[in-house]
């Protein structure tokens, strides 16, 4: 499946542009060339005078999604409206939303691929479709009053149709008409050119636009079918018609819905004609605090230049997730442990620079100081920020003395193997029961004239993720965004437990997380000390007698200070619309929520609390299940 986003390297640099050292900011710009800020502020202006609505940018830490751990996509937060729930802003909207995969984490590094990246994103909801879209997004690369891209340079591809879809005639007939060349016109496969969120969802046909990053102009026979290697994805527009209900089953949307992206940092390495992501001002103040921590200039040697930016990403990453106001600190489970392997891994890269003790503040300070204009959250949250990451940097440092003392220890024996090779169990033990990285192992390995068994410590590796990631099948199985009855009686049952601890603990409770499967609801709380039994058992009955009243659940759209004014709780630290949907559950629960919800109380069945336990400083977990 196509998938929009950071995925993908770029080809090899262009020798007819200047080598630049991105540890020199200075370098990087000159007057004529379009920041990352003046991108993104073009975009959403240029689609405001197509009649869209901009709307803010949601968390990275989905909801009530129970199938990732991040927000994955920039239209990952309107899934509800692209199956059909009303959006409060209209049928029309602009944004641009900041997103985690961590899929490819082991390709960050070359010139492209990134675990945080930026998506400009513009939707219909049943208004306009393929026509009106590809002749915006056209007009929006090549008008000299926005983007002024080179149409030459351009490519297109459409799909090509399959047993399941026929082939996107419309779409080709829509590019030609604005002029595109038919030789600049690909038909390519489902693997290629269909977009789906998931195993089941929101799905179809896409048409992607490709910048031409080969030498001089493109062969007039060139498209991204006939020659993949020199041609760029800069945008994709996605043609929602259908949703995927399971493997062989597709079923018409009730509305014909448009989603498209663009890759913010991707666009802006374009327009600055340069050959990396990282030659850009997104990146150029992150790689320059670490040059200074490594004492090291960029460019001398690719692989400490690999290592520079692979640290750029993942603490821009760490950044963002800490900062984001549902965002987690390190931790063994979930989201926390995906940022623990990121600032794990960036401080093993730092070692490989020679950086010696603590030092990813001062690169973290460089990401929060770059985008506080964007991303205003980071500021709220810097002291957040700054003390988790100190904290997991001396946490890991002090496992690396320990796995080091291990290793050690086992040194004696090790010397006594005439073969002068470590066993590879020996090795996933270190890293397995002390977290002590492979390659530190074998560096450990190689002073000591040894080396280590790497096929062995692999295959335990391999096991070792095969096993983790069957339970991570467990924990989030279904498809993304899972709207199934279950998941639905789950959302709405947590807004019945938000009113019930508010009635039996106090006012100052506050929702500071939920987490969603086709089993139970998570739900997190502000409340400063544990719950009794009794307290528990009343929050319980409290729920389980709204549902037996068999409320009605209703939603009225309102302005936010209206909401607000008339007694709807809306979450601390959201980012909410001007207009927000409220959804009342008769005479007991009032919320600003974007839904969806059962239709009366007596839908959700019996409410049981199965734990409830801490979940960090001042914040309490309650696990409770639907019979």
């Amino acid at each position: 499946m196509a998938t929009r986003g950071a995925a993908g390297p770029f080809p090899g640099p262009d020798p007819s542009l200047p080598k630049l050292d991105p540890c020199r900011p200075s370098e990087l710009l000159s007057p004529t060339m379009l920041t990352a800020n003046e991108l993104r502020s073009k975009y959403i202006e240029f689609f405001k005078t197509k009649g869209h609505a901009e709307i803010s940018g949601k968390s990275l830490i989905p909801e009530n999604d129970p199938t990732v751990l991040f927000t994955t996509a920039g239209m990952h937060p309107l899934v509800p409206y692209l199956l059909g729930e009303p959006h409060p802003a209209g049928k029309r909207l602009v944004d641009y939303q900041k997103c985690v995969r961590t899929g490819d984490i082991d390709e960050v590094g070359d010139p492209a691929h990134l675990t945080c990246f930026e998506m400009l994103g513009n939707w219909s909801l049943g208004d306009y479709f393929k026509k009106e879209s590809l002749a915006w997004s056209w007009e929006f690369l090549t008008d000299p009053a926005w983007l002024a891209l080179d149409p030459l340079r351009i490519s297109v591809t459409v799909f090509a149709g399959d047993e399941n879809a026929p082939r996107d005639e419309y779409s080709a007939e829509c590019w030609a008409s604005i002029g595109v060349p038919v030789n600049r016109i690909a038909y390519l496969p489902a693997s290629d050119n269909w977009w789906a969120a998931g195993a089941t969802g929101p799905c179809g046909p896409d048409s992607e636009i490709f910048w031409w990053v080969g030498e001089g102009l493109p062969p007039a026979l060139s498209n991204k079918g006939s020659d993949p290697g020199n041609w760029m994805e800069i945008w994709n527009n996605v043609f929602m018609e259908y949703n995927r209900v399971d493997e062989k089953t597709l079923v018409r949307l009730p509305a014909q819905n448009v989603d498209t992206g663009m890759g913010l940092e991707r666009t802006v390495t374009v327009l600055q004609g340069k050959t990396s992501v990282y030659q850009t001002e997104i990146f150029a103040p992150v790689i320059s605090a670490i040059c200074t921590a490594a004492n090291y200039e960029y460019g001398k040697d690719e692989e400490k230049d690999r290592s520079v930016r692979i640290v750029t990403d993942h603490i821009r990453s760490a950044t963002f997730i800490i900062g984001d106001p549902k965002g987690p600190l390190p931790s063994n489970v979930g989201a926390g442990y995906v940022l623990r392997r990121l600032i794990r891994r960036a401080v093993r890269h730092g070692r490989k620079l020679g950086i010696e003790g603590t030092f990813l503040v001062r690169p973290a300070t460089a990401v929060i100081d770059n985008f506080l204009g964007a991303y205003p959250e980071l500021e709220v949250n810097r002291a957040k920020i700054l003390e988790g990451l100190d904290a997991e940097e001396v946490k890991f440092l002090e496992t690396l003395k320990t796995g080091e003392h291990e290793f050690e220890k086992m040194l004696p024996n090790l010397l006594k193997n005439p073969s002068k090779v470590m066993s590879g169990r020996l090795a996933f033990k270190l890293y397995d029961t002390y977290g002590f990285p492979i390659e530190l192992t074998e560096e450990l390995a190689g002073e000591n004239g040894m080396k280590v068994n790497r096929a062995e410590f692999d295959e335990a590796f391999k096991k070792h993720q095969e096993l983790s990631r069957a339970g991570a099948d467990q924990l989030f199985k279904g498809g993304m965004a899972d709207t199934s009855d279950v998941s639905v009686r789950y959302h709405t049952a947590t807004h019945l437990l938000h009113r019930a601890l508010k009635n039996v603990l106090g006012e100052h409770v506050n929702q500071k997380g939920s987490n969603i499967t086709s089993e139970r609801l998570r739900f997190d709380f502000s409340h400063g000390a544990p719950m009794t039994a009794e307290e528990v058992a009343k929050v319980q009955a409290i729920v389980n007698e709204q549902i037996g009243r068999d409320l009605a659940v209703t939603m009225t759209m309102m302005k936010l200070d209206e909401a607000k004014a008339s007694g709807a709780t809306a979450l601390f630290g959201e980012k909410y619309e001007e207009t927000v949907k409220v959804y009342t559950i008769g005479d007991f629960s009032k919320e600003v929520c974007g839904g969806p919800h059962v239709e009366r109380s007596s839908l959700l069945g019996k409410f049981r609390v199965q734990k409830e336990q801490s979940s960090a400083a001042g914040i309490r977990r309650i696990y409770a299940v639907l019979e």
